[in-house]
């Protein structure tokens, strides 16, 4: 049996909030099971039966008796079928490389395609002391009827070229981002990015994220990593090595400020940031990333990717965290703190999380007594859905029904699932990299002794996924589709729901309030000790506010 003492609560104060919020997240569902179950006929009895038979795998209600449950996941959406998903383009530009803000990323295709993935997600950039920040820019080739006839390609070169020259400083990188009429016309991309990596001297990578590609954006997220990977990980050959604790943040997007927040803690501490991919991110620190000696893996599903191969190539490790909620985030820095295994950074990190957490619980304190009770649903991203769900029960609120839009069944039950799941032609469809140890450097940051230890404590190189941490009765909606979505609110009634823009307002007009957790709205940061105190004061406004009460949709009307 795993010790895992040092992942507990050390004062009074964290133990009875820990223990608290565990209660909320183990709990069974208020929902009685034979109301679940009637809710998961009515959704199915709507489809055609080829289509139920399909989405019943998808719609899973939560028996922690069962060891091995399963659920369907990264399958096709059924055609006709609204769904929040996004394109293989929009997860490629949109979430992983379109964050960092010193490189100019340009989209080759359409001009919509490219307005819809600028600006959408809110990640923060600070501009840095050599003045390169082009994040508020939207730049497209914006091909034209003609240039599918004949071809895009001397227009990318020139939207390139023009954008090396019209600004100073140079931008650190250029990529290009392939978008659904480039990959049907066959424009060679990766041709061009190779010549004008010769003409300019800088690098110009390439990504065929056309929208087609995969089931869903997560077929983008593992194009970029690979990209990230052949392209820009190790390029800096000159450091030998970064001094200290040092670690990537991996997945962290930087919405509404949430990695400036993570890395204040951090610091403090004494743990520093080498790279983070992406919000904030700068393309001189991605080129050191290989020097850190631990990735923090936020988001699962976007990242994965590229920690299993920084991990092959260069021996660094890789930690599952999750800094969204006061004792997911205390969790997350104390595996840290055995990873290093350092008594002094051990006591530092002990001696920061007792003024964090308690100066947080006491901010708490008055808003939980409002939101006790209070009943969730979150269909959020890749790991959101999952993060957030901490961060609720620390406010005494229950997530009763949760789901990805893009996720694997890794991130559902666990990496454990991993030999179980089928490769299909959609997941064939994108690049698998064969890598190997670097021969010169390969460089594990701990003794092999001490990283199997860590691995038998799951410290390192595990994600147990989303579905242990739901109670019994609660209900696993995979890819939930409009339908699904009223069907649930009406039966269900929840106090709050936890999604995207594009179901947001729908939700809204059944009188339900929606916290939007892809781009939150106008608020953060929400991740660390700080962002739960700014959280909750946004769901408290949202849950307790009158307005909703006097909405009535059009139809009710």
């Amino acid at each position: 049996m795993t010790d895992n003492t040092f992942l507990a609560p050390k004062t009074d104060v964290e133990v009875q909030a820990a223990q608290a919020k565990e209660e909320v997240m183990l709990s069974r569902s208020p929902i009685s099971k034979e109301e679940t179950r009637e809710t998961v006929e009515e959704i199915l009895e709507a489809y055609p039966a080829k289509v139920a038979k399909k989405r019943s795998k998808h719609v899973i209600i939560r028996n922690p008796e069962e060891i091995d449950q399963e659920i369907a996941a990264n399958e096709r959406t059924t055609p006709g079928i609204i769904t929040q998903r996004g394109c293989a383009y929009a997860g490629c530009k949109g979430v992983v490389v379109g964050p960092f803000g010193d490189c100019i990323h340009i989209v080759h295709g359409p001009i919509g395609c490219s307005y819809y993935a600028w600006m959408t997600r809110r990640n923060q950039y600070k501009t840095r002391e050599d003045g390169r920040n082009w994040l508020n820019y939207s730049f497209s080739t914006d091909l034209q009827e003609e240039d599918i006839v004949f071809g895009g390609i001397n227009k990318l070169k020139t939207a390139v070229r023009e954008a090396y020259n019209i600004f100073d400083p140079k931008p650190k990188s250029i990529t290009i981002h392939a978008t659904c009429p480039v990959g049907l016309i066959g424009d060679d991309i990766q041709g061009a990015a190779k010549e004008l990596t010769e003409e300019l001297g800088l690098p110009v990578v390439a990504f065929n994220c056309e929208g087609y590609k995969g089931v869903s954006q997560s077929a983008g997220h593992h194009i970029a990593n690979n990209g990230f990977f052949k392209h820009w990980i190790g390029t800096d050959t000159e450091t030998e090595e970064i001094e200290g604790f040092t670690v990537n943040l991996m997945g962290e997007y930087n919405i509404g400020g949430d990695a400036w927040e993570i890395e204040r803690v951090l610091e403090k501490c004494g743990i520093k940031t080498v790279a983070t991919f992406s919000g904030d991110g700068t393309y001189d620190a991605a080129t050191k990333a290989h020097l850190a000696k631990v990735n923090l893996v936020m988001c699962h599903r976007s990242i994965n990717y590229m920690a299993t191969m920084m991990e092959t190539k260069y021996g660094v490790p890789w930690i599952k965290v999750n800094f969204i909620g006061i004792h997911a985030f205390a969790k997350s820095i104390r595996k840290v703190a055995r990873f290093f295994d350092n008594p002094e950074l051990t006591a530092r990190v002990e001696e920061v999380l007792t003024e964090e957490i308690a100066l947080a619980e006491a901010q708490l304190a008055e808003y939980r007594k409002r939101l006790e009770g209070k009943t969730v649903f979150l269909f959020v991203g890749g790991s959101r859905a999952h993060h957030y769900q901490e961060l609720f029960a620390d406010l005494g609120m229950k997530t009763i029904v949760a789901g990805y839009e893009f996720a694997h069944r890794d991130d559902y039950e666990g990496r454990q699932a991993l030999p179980k799941i089928r490769v299909d032609a959609d997941s064939r469809n994108i690049e698998e990299l064969e890598v190997e140890p670097d021969p010169e450097r390969y460089n594990p940051t701990r003794p092999p002794e001490v990283l199997e230890q860590l691995r038998e404590e799951k410290v390192i190189g595990d994600y147990e996924g989303m579905m242990p941490d739901m109670g019994e009765d609660t209900l696993l909606v995979d890819n939930i589709s409009h339908h699904e979505l009223d069907v649930l609110i009406k039966r269900f009634k929840p106090d709050l729901i936890g999604s995207g823009i594009k179901d947001k307002y729908i939700i809204e007009k059944f009188g339900i309030p929606c916290k939007q957790l892809h781009s939150y709205d106008y608020g953060g940061p929400f991740a660390g000790f700080r962002g739960a105190v700014n959280f909750a004061k946004d769901v408290d406004l949202r849950v307790n506010g009158q307005a909703w009460k006097y909405i009535k949709a059009p139809w009710q009307k």
